[in-house]
Protein backbone atom coordinates (compact mmCIF):
# COMPACT_ATOMS: atom_id res chain seq x y z
CA UNK A 1 0.00 0.00 0.00
CA UNK A 2 1.28 3.32 -0.94
CA UNK A 3 1.04 6.68 1.54
CA UNK A 4 1.34 9.87 0.87
CA UNK A 5 1.07 13.43 2.68
CA UNK A 6 -0.39 16.72 1.31
CA UNK A 7 -0.17 18.40 4.83
CA UNK A 8 1.69 20.94 3.75
CA UNK A 9 -0.81 21.93 0.94
CA UNK A 10 -11.51 -5.65 -13.14
CA UNK A 11 -13.40 -8.46 -13.72
CA UNK A 12 -16.66 -9.57 -15.75
CA UNK A 13 -19.25 -7.43 -13.56
CA UNK A 14 -17.42 -4.23 -14.28
CA UNK A 15 -17.35 -4.53 -18.35
CA UNK A 16 -20.83 -6.64 -18.92
CA UNK A 17 -22.81 -2.93 -19.39
CA UNK A 18 -22.29 -0.28 -21.79
CA UNK A 19 -19.13 1.14 -20.75
CA UNK A 20 -15.67 -0.24 -18.57
CA UNK A 21 -15.76 0.66 -15.07
CA UNK A 22 -14.06 3.65 -13.51
CA UNK A 23 -10.18 2.05 -12.90
CA UNK A 24 -9.47 4.15 -9.41
CA UNK A 25 -11.39 6.11 -7.38
CA UNK A 26 -10.76 8.47 -4.23
CA UNK A 27 -13.20 7.80 -1.29
CA UNK A 28 -13.46 10.89 -0.09
CA UNK A 29 -15.22 10.34 3.66
CA UNK A 30 -14.58 8.21 6.53
CA UNK A 31 -15.67 5.39 9.24
CA UNK A 32 -18.01 2.71 8.46
CA UNK A 33 -19.09 4.33 4.76
CA UNK A 34 -15.63 4.69 3.48
CA UNK A 35 -15.66 0.88 4.59
CA UNK A 36 -18.25 0.21 2.56
CA UNK A 37 -17.35 2.10 -0.57
CA UNK A 38 -13.84 0.50 -0.23
CA UNK A 39 -15.58 -3.14 -0.31
CA UNK A 40 -17.88 -2.80 -3.61
CA UNK A 41 -14.77 -1.38 -5.18
CA UNK A 42 -12.76 -4.48 -4.56
CA UNK A 43 -15.71 -6.61 -5.78
CA UNK A 44 -16.08 -4.66 -9.25
CA UNK A 45 -12.21 -4.46 -9.58
CA UNK A 46 -11.64 -1.07 -8.83
CA UNK A 47 -8.42 0.23 -7.36
CA UNK A 48 -9.05 2.87 -4.10
CA UNK A 49 -7.26 5.42 -2.53
CA UNK A 50 -8.00 6.32 0.98
CA UNK A 51 -8.34 10.08 2.25
CA UNK A 52 -8.00 10.69 5.68
CA UNK A 53 -7.04 12.99 8.17
CA UNK A 54 -4.55 12.95 11.05
CA UNK A 55 -6.62 11.40 13.18
CA UNK A 56 -7.44 8.75 11.14
CA UNK A 57 -4.57 7.24 10.26
CA UNK A 58 -5.61 4.01 11.88
CA UNK A 59 -9.53 3.84 10.31
CA UNK A 60 -9.66 0.07 9.10
CA UNK A 61 -10.68 1.15 5.13
CA UNK A 62 -6.90 2.95 5.58
CA UNK A 63 -5.62 0.17 6.38
CA UNK A 64 -6.93 -2.20 3.27
CA UNK A 65 -7.07 0.31 0.41
CA UNK A 66 -4.71 0.58 -2.20
CA UNK A 67 -3.30 3.90 -1.52
CA UNK A 68 -3.43 6.42 0.94
CA UNK A 69 -3.33 10.28 1.08
CA UNK A 70 -3.11 12.38 4.22
CA UNK A 71 -5.26 15.81 3.57
CA UNK A 72 -4.95 17.51 6.63
CA UNK A 73 -5.32 17.60 10.47
CA UNK A 74 -7.92 16.51 12.75
CA UNK A 75 -10.30 19.29 12.02
CA UNK A 76 -13.23 18.44 9.70
CA UNK A 77 -12.41 21.91 7.82
CA UNK A 78 -8.86 20.90 7.23
CA UNK A 79 -9.18 17.29 6.35
CA UNK A 80 -12.85 16.11 4.96
CA UNK A 81 -14.01 19.45 3.59
CA UNK A 82 -10.35 20.42 2.54
CA UNK A 83 -12.12 20.87 -1.46
CA UNK A 84 -8.27 21.74 -2.99
CA UNK A 85 -6.84 18.65 -1.05
CA UNK A 86 -9.00 16.31 -2.05
CA UNK A 87 -8.73 16.95 -5.70
CA UNK A 88 -4.66 17.09 -5.16
CA UNK A 89 -4.92 13.61 -3.78
CA UNK A 90 -6.86 12.70 -7.08
CA UNK A 91 -4.45 14.09 -9.09
CA UNK A 92 -1.40 12.98 -7.60
CA UNK A 93 -2.67 9.71 -7.43
CA UNK A 94 -4.27 8.90 -10.54
CA UNK A 95 -7.49 8.48 -9.90
CA UNK A 96 -10.61 9.13 -12.22
CA UNK A 97 -13.48 9.61 -9.71
CA UNK A 98 -14.59 10.66 -6.57
CA UNK A 99 -16.89 9.19 -4.02
CA UNK A 100 -18.11 11.55 -1.61
CA UNK A 101 -20.20 9.19 0.64
CA UNK A 102 -22.54 10.72 3.20
CA UNK A 103 -22.57 13.84 4.94
CA UNK A 104 -19.19 16.00 4.74
CA UNK A 105 -18.94 17.34 1.01
CA UNK A 106 -21.65 14.55 -0.47
CA UNK A 107 -24.13 17.54 -1.16
CA UNK A 108 -21.87 20.22 -1.50
CA UNK A 109 -22.85 21.46 -5.41
CA UNK A 110 -19.83 23.67 -5.10
CA UNK A 111 -17.61 20.35 -5.00
CA UNK A 112 -19.17 18.41 -7.51
CA UNK A 113 -18.66 21.18 -9.70
CA UNK A 114 -14.75 21.46 -9.03
CA UNK A 115 -14.62 17.98 -9.44
CA UNK A 116 -15.85 17.73 -13.11
CA UNK A 117 -14.19 20.56 -13.86
CA UNK A 118 -10.84 19.27 -13.06
CA UNK A 119 -11.26 16.40 -15.10
CA UNK A 120 -12.42 13.68 -12.36
CA UNK A 121 -16.24 12.04 -12.22
CA UNK A 122 -17.90 13.27 -9.19
CA UNK A 123 -20.06 9.90 -7.87
CA UNK A 124 -23.78 11.50 -7.82
CA UNK A 125 -25.48 14.39 -9.38
CA UNK A 126 -24.31 16.90 -11.10
CA UNK A 127 -23.58 20.43 -9.43
CA UNK A 128 -26.89 21.72 -10.84
CA UNK A 129 -28.87 18.79 -9.52
CA UNK A 130 -27.39 19.17 -5.83
CA UNK A 131 -28.09 23.05 -6.29
CA UNK A 132 -32.13 22.47 -7.28
CA UNK A 133 -32.72 19.82 -4.90
CA UNK A 134 -30.69 21.55 -1.67
CA UNK A 135 -32.71 24.50 -1.51
CA UNK A 136 -36.01 23.58 -0.51
CA UNK A 137 -38.01 26.43 -1.71
CA UNK A 138 -36.39 25.27 -5.13
CA UNK A 139 -36.80 21.38 -4.79
CA UNK A 140 -40.97 21.75 -3.12
CA UNK A 141 -41.17 24.01 -6.39
CA UNK A 142 -39.67 21.19 -8.61
CA UNK A 143 -41.67 18.47 -6.92
CA UNK A 144 -44.69 20.64 -7.47
CA UNK A 145 -44.29 20.87 -11.32
CA UNK A 146 -43.59 17.03 -11.00
CA UNK A 147 -46.53 15.95 -9.94
CA UNK A 148 -44.98 14.99 -5.93
CA UNK A 149 -47.38 15.53 -3.14
CA UNK A 150 -45.94 18.50 -1.29
CA UNK A 151 -46.95 20.24 2.44
CA UNK A 152 -49.50 23.16 2.21
CA UNK A 153 -47.20 26.25 2.39
CA UNK A 154 -46.09 29.61 1.46
CA UNK A 155 -45.28 28.40 -1.98
CA UNK A 156 -41.84 30.31 -1.88
CA UNK A 157 -39.66 32.24 0.49
CA UNK A 158 -41.22 34.74 2.74
CA UNK A 159 -40.52 37.93 2.91
CA UNK A 160 -40.61 41.00 5.26
CA UNK A 161 -44.16 42.20 5.88
CA UNK A 162 -45.71 40.85 8.64
CA UNK A 163 -49.35 41.04 7.51
CA UNK A 164 -48.54 38.88 4.35
CA UNK A 165 -46.66 36.40 6.91
CA UNK A 166 -49.66 36.06 9.15
CA UNK A 167 -52.31 36.11 5.95
CA UNK A 168 -50.09 32.99 5.13
CA UNK A 169 -49.90 31.39 8.00
CA UNK A 170 -53.91 31.89 8.48
CA UNK A 171 -54.84 30.24 5.10
CA UNK A 172 -52.20 27.46 5.72
CA UNK A 173 -53.58 26.93 9.40
CA UNK A 174 -51.74 26.63 12.53
CA UNK A 175 -49.88 24.78 13.71
CA UNK A 176 -46.94 26.13 11.16
CA UNK A 177 -43.53 25.21 10.94
CA UNK A 178 -40.60 27.94 9.54
CA UNK A 179 -37.47 26.34 7.73
CA UNK A 180 -34.58 27.39 6.65
CA UNK A 181 -34.03 26.51 2.80
CA UNK A 182 -30.63 25.92 2.94
CA UNK A 183 -31.27 23.83 6.34
CA UNK A 184 -30.83 20.18 7.05
CA UNK A 185 -30.42 17.50 10.16
CA UNK A 186 -33.03 18.93 12.30
CA UNK A 187 -31.06 22.77 12.08
CA UNK A 188 -33.44 25.56 10.88
CA UNK A 189 -36.92 25.09 11.71
CA UNK A 190 -39.46 26.26 14.45
CA UNK A 191 -43.00 25.35 15.11
CA UNK A 192 -45.48 28.14 15.44
CA UNK A 193 -48.71 27.46 17.40
CA UNK A 194 -50.05 31.12 17.34
CA UNK A 195 -50.12 34.21 15.42
CA UNK A 196 -48.39 36.31 18.01
CA UNK A 197 -45.43 34.18 17.74
CA UNK A 198 -45.24 34.35 14.46
CA UNK A 199 -42.39 37.21 13.30
CA UNK A 200 -40.30 36.41 16.34
CA UNK A 201 -40.02 32.78 15.18
CA UNK A 202 -39.47 34.16 11.28
CA UNK A 203 -36.84 36.20 12.99
CA UNK A 204 -34.95 33.82 14.91
CA UNK A 205 -34.96 30.66 12.11
CA UNK A 206 -33.81 33.76 9.96
CA UNK A 207 -30.55 34.43 12.01
CA UNK A 208 -29.83 31.21 12.53
CA UNK A 209 -29.91 30.10 8.94
CA UNK A 210 -27.48 32.72 7.90
CA UNK A 211 -25.26 31.79 10.86
CA UNK A 212 -25.70 27.57 10.01
CA UNK A 213 -25.67 27.75 6.63
CA UNK A 214 -25.07 31.21 4.74
CA UNK A 215 -28.40 31.31 3.65
CA UNK A 216 -31.12 33.15 5.61
CA UNK A 217 -34.21 32.49 3.19
CA UNK A 218 -36.98 30.71 5.14
CA UNK A 219 -40.31 29.85 3.88
CA UNK A 220 -43.28 28.23 6.26
CA UNK A 221 -45.14 25.04 6.04
CA UNK A 222 -47.95 23.07 7.33
CA UNK A 223 -46.75 21.29 10.64
CA UNK A 224 -47.93 18.03 11.05
CA UNK A 225 -48.95 16.87 14.67
CA UNK A 226 -47.98 12.88 14.51
CA UNK A 227 -46.21 12.03 11.09
CA UNK A 228 -44.26 9.18 10.62
CA UNK A 229 -40.76 9.76 8.46
CA UNK A 230 -41.25 7.79 5.14
CA UNK A 231 -38.71 7.66 2.75
CA UNK A 232 -38.18 6.27 -0.87
CA UNK A 233 -35.23 4.98 -2.39
CA UNK A 234 -34.31 5.93 -5.95
CA UNK A 235 -31.60 4.81 -8.53
CA UNK A 236 -31.61 6.85 -11.85
CA UNK A 237 -29.23 6.58 -14.78
CA UNK A 238 -29.43 10.26 -15.99
CA UNK A 239 -29.83 8.75 -19.65
CA UNK A 240 -33.72 8.95 -18.88
CA UNK A 241 -34.21 5.82 -16.56
CA UNK A 242 -35.24 5.49 -13.37
CA UNK A 243 -36.76 3.03 -10.91
CA UNK A 244 -37.70 2.71 -7.21
CA UNK A 245 -36.67 0.74 -4.74
CA UNK A 246 -39.48 0.44 -2.12
CA UNK A 247 -39.49 2.32 1.15
CA UNK A 248 -37.93 2.78 4.40
CA UNK A 249 -39.73 4.02 7.70
CA UNK A 250 -37.78 6.32 9.42
CA UNK A 251 -39.70 7.27 12.13
CA UNK A 252 -38.15 6.55 15.47
CA UNK A 253 -35.85 9.53 15.54
CA UNK A 254 -34.41 12.43 18.19
CA UNK A 255 -33.84 15.86 17.74
CA UNK A 256 -34.72 14.79 13.89
CA UNK A 257 -32.17 12.28 14.20
CA UNK A 258 -32.52 8.99 12.56
CA UNK A 259 -31.96 6.24 15.56
CA UNK A 260 -33.35 2.86 13.91
CA UNK A 261 -34.64 2.59 10.67
CA UNK A 262 -36.56 -0.16 8.76
CA UNK A 263 -37.76 -1.68 5.36
CA UNK A 264 -40.55 -1.68 4.16
CA UNK A 265 -42.61 0.41 6.42
CA UNK A 266 -44.92 -0.94 8.32
CA UNK A 267 -49.04 -0.84 6.72
CA UNK A 268 -48.12 0.06 3.54
CA UNK A 269 -49.74 -1.59 0.98
CA UNK A 270 -48.29 -2.22 -2.56
CA UNK A 271 -50.76 0.19 -4.36
CA UNK A 272 -49.74 3.04 -2.01
CA UNK A 273 -45.96 2.13 -2.45
CA UNK A 274 -46.31 1.94 -6.16
CA UNK A 275 -48.09 4.95 -6.23
CA UNK A 276 -45.96 7.21 -4.40
CA UNK A 277 -42.93 5.37 -5.76
CA UNK A 278 -44.10 6.20 -9.57
CA UNK A 279 -44.89 9.73 -8.25
CA UNK A 280 -40.64 9.92 -7.29
CA UNK A 281 -39.78 7.69 -10.52
CA UNK A 282 -41.05 10.69 -12.94
CA UNK A 283 -39.57 13.57 -11.13
CA UNK A 284 -36.00 11.70 -11.26
CA UNK A 285 -36.55 11.72 -15.31
CA UNK A 286 -37.79 15.19 -14.91
CA UNK A 287 -34.83 16.35 -13.22
CA UNK A 288 -32.94 14.92 -14.99
CA UNK A 289 -31.24 13.06 -12.38
CA UNK A 290 -28.32 10.97 -11.82
CA UNK A 291 -27.83 8.42 -9.16
CA UNK A 292 -28.45 7.13 -5.88
CA UNK A 293 -31.16 9.99 -3.97
CA UNK A 294 -33.92 9.48 -1.49
CA UNK A 295 -37.44 10.93 -1.34
CA UNK A 296 -38.36 12.04 2.14
CA UNK A 297 -42.18 12.59 2.85
CA UNK A 298 -44.21 13.02 6.27
CA UNK A 299 -47.21 10.52 6.06
CA UNK A 300 -50.05 11.40 7.88
CA UNK A 301 -53.47 9.77 7.68
CA UNK A 302 -52.79 7.49 4.81
CA UNK A 303 -50.79 11.17 2.68
CA UNK A 304 -47.55 11.53 1.66
CA UNK A 305 -45.98 14.81 1.70
CA UNK A 306 -42.80 15.56 0.16
CA UNK A 307 -40.17 17.28 2.21
CA UNK A 308 -36.95 17.08 0.91
CA UNK A 309 -34.26 15.12 -1.41
CA UNK A 310 -31.39 13.45 -0.24
CA UNK A 311 -29.00 13.67 -3.42
CA UNK A 312 -26.70 10.60 -1.76
CA UNK A 313 -26.03 7.68 -0.39
CA UNK A 314 -28.06 7.72 2.71
CA UNK A 315 -26.96 6.25 6.43
CA UNK A 316 -29.89 3.71 6.04
CA UNK A 317 -29.50 2.36 2.61
CA UNK A 318 -28.89 -1.21 3.82
CA UNK A 319 -32.02 -2.28 4.98
CA UNK A 320 -32.93 -1.22 1.15
CA UNK A 321 -30.23 -3.77 0.06
CA UNK A 322 -31.82 -6.91 2.48
CA UNK A 323 -35.24 -6.51 1.50
CA UNK A 324 -34.17 -5.96 -2.30
CA UNK A 325 -31.03 -7.94 -2.77
CA UNK A 326 -29.81 -4.59 -4.76
CA UNK A 327 -25.91 -3.30 -3.82
CA UNK A 328 -27.06 0.31 -3.79
CA UNK A 329 -23.03 1.37 -3.89
CA UNK A 330 -22.58 -0.20 -6.71
CA UNK A 331 -25.13 0.61 -8.95
CA UNK A 332 -23.51 3.92 -7.87
CA UNK A 333 -20.06 3.14 -9.41
CA UNK A 334 -22.02 1.94 -12.48
CA UNK A 335 -24.15 5.23 -13.32
CA UNK A 336 -21.16 7.05 -12.63
CA UNK A 337 -18.95 5.10 -15.19
CA UNK A 338 -21.73 6.17 -17.89
CA UNK A 339 -23.84 3.08 -17.91
CA UNK A 340 -27.54 2.48 -17.79
CA UNK A 341 -29.16 0.93 -15.21
CA UNK A 342 -28.71 -2.92 -14.52
CA UNK A 343 -32.31 -3.56 -13.64
CA UNK A 344 -35.65 -2.65 -14.37
CA UNK A 345 -38.52 -2.28 -12.15
CA UNK A 346 -40.08 -5.32 -12.59
CA UNK A 347 -36.78 -7.36 -11.29
CA UNK A 348 -37.15 -5.58 -8.12
CA UNK A 349 -38.98 -7.46 -5.53
CA UNK A 350 -38.92 -6.91 -2.24
CA UNK A 351 -38.59 -10.34 0.35
CA UNK A 352 -38.65 -9.59 4.29
CA UNK A 353 -38.08 -7.13 6.88
CA UNK A 354 -34.87 -5.55 8.08
CA UNK A 355 -34.07 -3.08 10.91
CA UNK A 356 -30.86 -1.21 10.97
CA UNK A 357 -29.73 0.11 14.59
CA UNK A 358 -27.43 3.30 14.64
CA UNK A 359 -24.64 2.08 17.18
CA UNK A 360 -23.26 6.11 18.77
CA UNK A 361 -20.19 6.44 20.62
CA UNK A 362 -22.59 8.05 23.61
CA UNK A 363 -24.41 7.68 26.77
CA UNK A 364 -27.56 6.11 25.94
CA UNK A 365 -29.38 8.60 28.59
CA UNK A 366 -27.66 11.89 28.30
CA UNK A 367 -26.88 11.35 24.39
CA UNK A 368 -23.16 13.24 25.54
CA UNK A 369 -19.94 11.61 23.02
CA UNK A 370 -18.39 8.80 24.42
CA UNK A 371 -15.35 9.24 22.67
CA UNK A 372 -11.99 7.09 23.61
CA UNK A 373 -10.23 3.54 23.42
CA UNK A 374 -12.41 0.95 23.22
CA UNK A 375 -11.10 -2.25 24.79
CA UNK A 376 -12.86 -5.00 24.21
CA UNK A 377 -15.10 -5.50 20.98
CA UNK A 378 -17.24 -8.31 19.50
CA UNK A 379 -19.55 -8.35 16.63
CA UNK A 380 -22.82 -10.22 16.65
CA UNK A 381 -23.29 -12.78 13.72
CA UNK A 382 -25.56 -15.55 12.77
CA UNK A 383 -28.46 -15.65 10.12
CA UNK A 384 -29.65 -12.74 8.92
CA UNK A 385 -27.26 -10.44 11.02
CA UNK A 386 -25.02 -7.51 9.18
CA UNK A 387 -22.60 -5.55 11.11
CA UNK A 388 -21.38 -2.12 9.26
CA UNK A 389 -18.33 -0.66 10.89
CA UNK A 390 -14.80 0.81 10.71
CA UNK A 391 -14.14 -0.40 14.67
CA UNK A 392 -11.78 -3.20 16.17
CA UNK A 393 -10.32 -3.71 19.78
CA UNK A 394 -7.52 -1.12 20.89
CA UNK A 395 -9.62 1.34 18.01
CA UNK A 396 -9.75 5.14 19.40
CA UNK A 397 -12.66 6.40 18.39
CA UNK A 398 -11.77 10.28 18.13
CA UNK A 399 -13.93 13.29 19.65
CA UNK A 400 -13.67 15.45 16.39
CA UNK A 401 -16.57 13.56 13.99
CA UNK A 402 -19.80 12.05 14.78
CA UNK A 403 -20.44 10.02 17.15
CA UNK A 404 -21.90 6.75 14.71
CA UNK A 405 -19.62 4.13 15.01
CA UNK A 406 -21.38 1.53 13.32
CA UNK A 407 -24.77 0.00 11.83
CA UNK A 408 -26.36 -3.60 13.53
CA UNK A 409 -28.82 -4.61 10.71
CA UNK A 410 -30.80 -7.85 11.29
CA UNK A 411 -33.10 -9.41 8.22
CA UNK A 412 -36.13 -11.40 8.62
CA UNK A 413 -38.91 -13.11 7.03
CA UNK A 414 -41.25 -10.67 8.39
CA UNK A 415 -40.78 -7.22 10.86
CA UNK A 416 -41.56 -9.81 13.67
CA UNK A 417 -38.73 -12.01 13.16
CA UNK A 418 -36.37 -9.27 12.35
CA UNK A 419 -37.31 -7.71 15.48
CA UNK A 420 -36.89 -10.90 17.56
CA UNK A 421 -33.37 -11.23 15.49
CA UNK A 422 -32.02 -7.28 16.21
CA UNK A 423 -32.85 -8.40 20.19
CA UNK A 424 -30.82 -11.40 20.33
CA UNK A 425 -28.20 -9.60 17.76
CA UNK A 426 -27.68 -6.37 20.50
CA UNK A 427 -26.79 -8.82 23.04
CA UNK A 428 -24.01 -10.48 21.30
CA UNK A 429 -22.82 -6.82 20.48
CA UNK A 430 -19.84 -5.72 22.68
CA UNK A 431 -18.41 -3.20 22.95
CA UNK A 432 -16.39 -1.99 26.20
CA UNK A 433 -14.02 1.10 26.86
CA UNK A 434 -16.35 3.74 25.43
CA UNK A 435 -20.33 4.26 26.56
CA UNK A 436 -22.73 3.66 23.66
CA UNK A 437 -26.80 3.29 23.02
CA UNK A 438 -26.74 -0.38 22.89
CA UNK A 439 -29.30 -0.17 25.65
CA UNK A 440 -31.37 2.65 24.36
CA UNK A 441 -31.89 -0.17 21.27
CA UNK A 442 -32.49 -2.89 23.87
CA UNK A 443 -35.26 -0.71 24.89
CA UNK A 444 -36.73 0.49 21.71
CA UNK A 445 -37.06 -2.98 20.20
CA UNK A 446 -39.42 -3.52 23.63
CA UNK A 447 -41.37 -0.98 23.13
CA UNK A 448 -44.96 -2.05 22.76
CA UNK A 449 -45.82 0.69 20.20
CA UNK A 450 -42.61 0.14 18.35
CA UNK A 451 -43.47 -3.72 18.05
CA UNK A 452 -46.82 -2.75 16.85
CA UNK A 453 -45.17 -0.23 14.25
CA UNK A 454 -47.45 2.30 15.23
CA UNK A 455 -44.83 5.09 16.21
CA UNK A 456 -44.68 8.47 15.20
CA UNK A 457 -41.88 11.10 14.98
CA UNK A 458 -42.13 12.34 18.03
CA UNK A 459 -42.64 8.88 19.79
CA UNK A 460 -38.97 8.99 20.89
CA UNK A 461 -38.61 12.03 22.55
CA UNK A 462 -41.87 12.25 24.08
CA UNK A 463 -40.71 8.55 25.69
Amino acid sequence: MNSISLLSSSNNEATMLDNPMIEKIIIANRGEIALRILRACKELGIKTVAVHSTADRDLKHVLLADETVCIGSAASVKSYLNIPAIISAAEITGATAIHPGYGFLSENADFAEQVEHSGFIFIGPTAETIRLMGDKVSAINAMKKAGVPCVPGSDGSLGNDAKKNQAVAKKIGYPVLIKASGGGGGRGMRVVHDAKDLEKAIDMTRTEAKAAFNNDTVYMEKYLENPRHIEIQILADGKGNALYLAERDCSMQRRHQKVVEEAPAPGLSNDIRSNIGECCVKACIDIGYRGAGTFEFLYENGEFYFIEMNTRIQVEHPVTEMITGIDLIKEQLRIAAGQRLSIQQDDVVVRGHAIECRINAEDAKTFLPSPGKITRFHAPGGFGVRWESHIYTNYTVPPYYDSMIGKLITYGENREAAIARMKHALTELIIDGIKTNIELHQQIMDDECFQKGSTNIHYLEKN
